[in-house]
């Protein structure tokens, strides 16, 4: 039987320097460990299947093992076999390299400037749990054992089509159990063949800007707003137009001065339930203008519905696709924040003239899958698990935000707490201007609290300076042990020299 190790150690034979065959298989040995290439503390063959696998004696393979076990690398263990040591020889001499490893590093790599510029402008951070990461649920409440119970039952009787590539857009159960809730949770108009499962909202997204934009139109996107829509939107080649928002979100033209732009958007992103990051609600009128404005240009309008469950102390506010039975909303809901977000599971409401067309790209571009998790989710909601699960967590988190909310007043005084919106999974703590929120968010995180500048939301300058907190992840108890380092690090600076 081959083996991984077998085959490094037969194509590195193959490329040494000529010389006497066991020496030639020592120094491939002391090489790969050296270099890490076959791990400490690995089991490597024994010595009669590697001698089968490279066509050479045993004793050939028994010189070179027993050499490097004189020296300390190797070691034998009764009954089960040879293994490189877990501490290797300090003052190991550096055996020669073969041609193919001893040539200079690959480093002349040439991004595009698509590329460079994805890079330049991410917002993803090394770490994405802990406090005070906002946008991240917390996950250890999730009901694994009704879901694991669910999946079970599934998998042994798995659909064929689940287990294929899928082009109807995802899981037609998950479909129809998505297209049930959401009438009733979030006052969609929706049948299952409008809904498309994609892996995640930024790849909703980037099919959309593929599908919908060409390279050089524009989209409107909020301001201050998701660095996540800005990047997927710029690589796709979309021009973005920053648009500020207020407490009624979105700041738009009349309908006489929106007619006469050169070039209307084609897109037009918003996050009304919530507005990401300032947390104000879009109001009623302001949506219905949008809608009559985005009619009147044929622009399509991206709704982010992000959080849109998580409303504390007050009634949910419906969608903005619902407000129209012929509304051009692409409406993007996720199980990333209701469930949690390494399921990947997220999807689009579309038009029905738009559905068709947008499934077959995606299932050319992306190839869904993942049919087991679909599956499940889908008996998951049916089953009224998932409908429980959010009444639990909304209950959870409004405790969580209400303790934060009395910390940052009790400590820093109202002002710090400026236009809140009572939903969500995170908080502004609002900074005086000559605060650096960038610098202090990066002294947090140095003494492991995690939060992020409101600051770096902006496009066109810093209008605001704070800093945005996830409460999610923080029990009601520890509120105020956890944001002693954010108070320490902000009365330091806001003291005077």
């Amino acid at each position: 039987m081959r083996t991984l190790s077998g085959d490094l150690i037969a194509h590195r034979l193959s490329q040494a320097p000529a010389g006497a065959l066991s020496k030639r298989l020592y120094d491939v040995l002391q090489t790969a460990i050296q270099q890490g290439a076959i791990a400490t503390g690995s089991r490597l063959p024994a010595s009669r299947d590697l001698a089968q696998e490279l066509c050479v004696s045993r004793n050939t393979v028994l010189a070179a093992y027993e050499q490097l076990q004189s020296e300390g690398y190797l070691q034998t263990r009764t009954g089960s076999g040879t293994y490189v040591c877990e501490q290797l020889p300090e003052t190991a001499p550096q055996a020669s390299l073969s041609p193919s490893t001893s040539s200079a590093p690959f480093n002349h790599i040439r991004l595009s400037r698509r590329g460079t510029r994805v890079l330049a402008r991410s917002g993803a951070g090394a770490y994405q749990w802990g406090a005070f990461m906002p946008g991240v649920p917390d996950v250890s409440h999730m009901p694994h054992d009704i879901w694991r119970k669910i999946q079970l039952r599934l998998s042994r009787r798995m659909p064929v089509e689940a287990l294929s590539y899928s082009n109807h857009g995802g899981c037609l159960q998950l479909q129809q159990a998505l297209a049930e809730y959401l009438r009733v949770s979030r006052s969609l108009n929706c049948a299952p063949e409008q809904i498309l499962i994609t892996a995640g909202t930024h790849q909703a997204l980037d099919l959309v800007a593929k599908m919908l934009c060409d390279p050089g139109e524009g989209a409107w996107i909020e301001e201050p707003g998701y660095w996540g829509f800005r990047n997927v939107l710029a690589v796709n080649g979309v021009e973005l137009l920053p648009t500020p928002v207020d407490d009624e979100g979105m700041l738009l033209p009349d309908l006489a001065s929106f007619s006469q732009l050169q070039r209307p958007p084609v897109l037009i992103c918003v996050t009304p339930s919530h507005q990401y990051p300032l947390g104000s609600v879009m109001s009623l009128q302001r949506r219905q203008q949008l809608l009559a404005l985005a009619k009147s240009a044929g622009s399509w309008v991206i709704e982010d519905d992000y959080d849109g469950e998580f409303r504390f102390g007050e009634s949910p506010v419906p969608a903005l696709q619902g407000l129209s039975a012929d509304a051009p909303v692409i409406y993007l809901g996720t199980f990333s924040k209701t469930l949690y977000p390494g399921l990947r599971l997220s999807y689009m409401v579309m038009p029905k003239p738009l559905a068709a067309r947008m499934k077959m790209a995606h299932s050319e571009l992306y190839r869904g899958g993942n049919g087991l998790a679909q599956l499940t989710l889908a008996e998951f909601i049916r089953e009224g698990h998932y409908a429980a699960h959010v009444r639990r967590m909304r209950q959870l988190y409004s405790r969580r935000r209400a303790a934060l909310v009395k910390v940052i007043s009790d400590s820093l005084g109202p002002a710090f707490l400026s236009q809140q919106g009572n939903a969500g999974l995170h908080l502004i703590l609002s900074l005086p201007e000559r605060i650096d929120d960038v610098a202090l968010a990066a002294e947090l995180e140095q003494k492991g609290v995690l939060t992020r500048p409101l600051s770096a939301y902006y496009i066109q300058g810093t209008q605001r300076r704070g800093l945005l907190l996830g409460y999610a992840c923080v029990e009601e108890q520890n509120m105020a042990e956890t944001f002693a380092p954010v108070l320490h690090c902000l009365q330091r600076r806001l003291s005077p020299a």
